[in-house]
């Protein structure tokens, strides 16, 4: 991957620290689980060459921005692994949202002008729900939007297909694959 060409990326990392236990929970965690390499490469490339890393993610009704503790409810038999190899980082940053979007009802967006961030790379689950509304709410603030199309999953492919049309189309995200340069 070449180096982006501005200084003010961030990586955001969606919902990655789920239980999957809910409807169609069974078919996302299959999809997620070939997103999770290049995620973790991103995130790799992302954090070698010093851009944030921000992490969003359900809270689980325990409404502490913990990822320990969200960690330790979500953890099961069936994502486990998946867990371990995509928990953040003691440097990295964690906060919790309420609702699908990542900025609603969230610091995100304070936080993303006090980086001084101008362009997001949004990543993870549910690619037609909360990385859909997230980027949503992202393109009406300004912010540049890559989704890489190896880095979100859904439940179905349809919809995830459907999803990455929409960014792309209608919020001129680019939707190229990790391993472009954005």
């Amino acid at each position: 991957m070449n180096q982006p060409t501005s200084p003010s990326f961030a990586l955001l990392i969606i919902d990655m620290i789920n239980d999957f236990n809910f409807n169609y929970g069974e078919m996302l965690l299959e999809h997620t689980k070939s997103i999770m390499e290049p995620i973790v490469e991103l995130k790799r490339y992302m954090k070698k060459n010093g851009y944030p890393i921000i992490y969003i993610n359900d809270h689980y009704n325990l409404w502490q921005a913990d990822y320990d503790k969200i960690i330790e409810t979500c953890q099961n038999k069936k994502n486990g692994e998946l867990i371990e190899r995509i928990k953040p980082d003691q440097d990295d940053f964690f906060l919790i949202k309420p609702k699908h979007s990542a900025f609603y009802g969230t610091a995100l967006n304070t936080l993303l002008h006090q980086l001084q961030v101008k362009r997001l790379i949004l990543t993870g689950i549910a690619g037609n729900i909360c990385v859909l509304f997230t980027a949503n709410d992202a393109y009406m603030r300004g912010y540049e939007l890559w989704v890489p199309e190896d880095c979100i999953a859904s439940a179905s492919m349809e919809d995830n297909q459907y999803a990455l049309t929409m960014m792309n189309h209608v919020l001129r995200a680019s939707t190229k694959k990790s391993s472009l340069d954005f």
